[in-house]
């Protein structure tokens, strides 16, 4: 399969210039005592529409004919894609249509209506919502625009990979958040045309990893299912365009634990002061999970920040618990008057924040004279829970 040039992306970058924006170059000092060398972050979460899609989906829509144009465009998408459609359509005055699932997070739905688009809601999977759109396609000529299988959307996508070299001439790693495979093929295309040194390292969630399974077989196999938090990378299997590409340029696809990727978010969230989704957090989750085995310097690309508020909120609490920020203990005490402000006065000189406390004399597993406290604690990290632990069993209560 022919493979999308380095023209063809310089070409695509010209087409979108006064359409997106070069999104800035963020430095993670953090991150960089990790991996022993400067770390950095290409901010798509502040692109126009709140991630990457926009750059291909213009692409695409502006390479079909005024009659191509005139029938309209419809897309399948739990959010980002739909968003990129919907805005690009308006831009280039043609009508879309965008099918969502029956689920999609309501700022990701309210945002591509906002844009113009007709959003119909349909099916539980995201691959039932994708046969319905190519059924509407098929059934009122509308154009299909494929989230990333498709040369156009490869070549838009891989504009950002232009903007990397340009930023952090000294890259030496490439880590693109990879569902599909639009967004990292397009970026291999164009680094590795002008850098081939460079290595460009995708990344996916444990839960919805189909590249792994797919480069070992040497073409695409479909998942049996799919569970993350990451929506936007939660692909069942690469399409044969992206696959080709990803086969062909992209030197490794490491997978990241649901633990990371909420970790991510909670670091860019305090950290960097980004609102970034799970999806574009892969890359970071990649650096916090993976330490030590990527050369620096590193460039991360967040690839989005559309997120519910609700889910974010979750993915917070989440991420604090697997940072260890949590701790919930139960402790076994003096069933007399005082044991518990005890307790409540030792923890607060070690300086945790109580939660929720629970305290309980009835109980089969309970002694006479015993009762049973249980502690939910706000900490400082890890280190700061075994200090409690030790500091309370050092107290004389028992840590059960």
């Amino acid at each position: 399969m022919e493979l999308v040039t380095l023209e063809r992306v310089q070409a695509a970058r010209e087409l979108l210039k006064g359409v997106t924006r070069v999104t800035p170059m963020e430095h993670a000092r953090d991150l960089r005592k990790l991996h022993g060398g400067p770390v950095h972050l290409k901010c798509e979460n502040l692109q126009r529409t709140g991630s990457f899609k926009i750059r291909g989906a213009y692409t695409r829509i502006a390479g079909l004919t005024p009659a191509e144009r005139e029938r309209g465009v419809v897309a399948a998408s739990a959010g980002n894609h739909a968003q990129g459609v919907a805005l690009a359509s308006s831009l280039l005055g043609a009508k879309s249509t965008v099918f969502m699932p029956l689920r999609a997070p309501l700022p990701k739905l309210a945002a591509t209506r906002g844009y113009g688009a007709d959003v119909h809601l349909h099916g539980a999977l995201l691959e039932e919502t994708l046969r319905a759109a190519i059924e509407f396609g098929e059934r009122t000529g509308a154009v299909f625009i494929h989230p990333f299988d498709h040369p156009d959307v490869i070549a838009g996508q891989g504009t950002v990979g232009l903007e990397i070299l340009e930023q952090v001439p000294g890259v030496k790693t490439v880590l693109v958040a990879t569902g599909g495979g639009g967004l990292v093929g397009g970026v291999a295309s164009a680094v590795k045309a002008l850098r081939p040194d460079v290595r460009v390292v995708g990344v996916q969630a444990e839960e919805a990893a189909a590249y792994p399974p797919s480069l070992a077989a040497g073409a695409p196999v479909r998942l049996g299912q799919t569970s993350t938090m990451a929506d936007g990378i939660a692909v069942g299997e690469p399409g044969l365009v992206s696959f080709a590409h990803v086969e062909s340029l992209v030197d490794d696809v490491v997978t990241v634990s649901e633990q990371s990727l909420s970790r991510a978010v909670l670091l860019c969230l305090e950290r960097r002061k980004l609102v970034v989704e799970p999806a574009g957090a892969a890359p970071v989750a990649a650096l916090l999970q993976h330490v030590g085995a990527f050369e620096p310097p590193v460039v991360a690309i967040l690839s989005g920040g559309n997120v519910d508020p609700v889910l974010l909120l979750q993915i917070i609490q989440h991420g604090m618990t697997a940072g260890g920020r949590y701790l919930r203990l139960r402790l076994r005490v003096p069933d007399r008057p005082g044991s518990l402000v005890g307790v409540l006065s030792c923890v607060s000189e070690l300086g945790a924040n109580v939660l929720d406390v629970e305290h309980s004399r009835i109980s089969g597993t309970l002694d006479l004279g015993e009762a049973d406290v249980e502690l939910a604690l706000e900490t400082r990290g890890p280190e700061h829970c075994k200090d409690v632990e030790r500091a309370l069993a050092d107290a004389g209560y028992t840590v059960v």
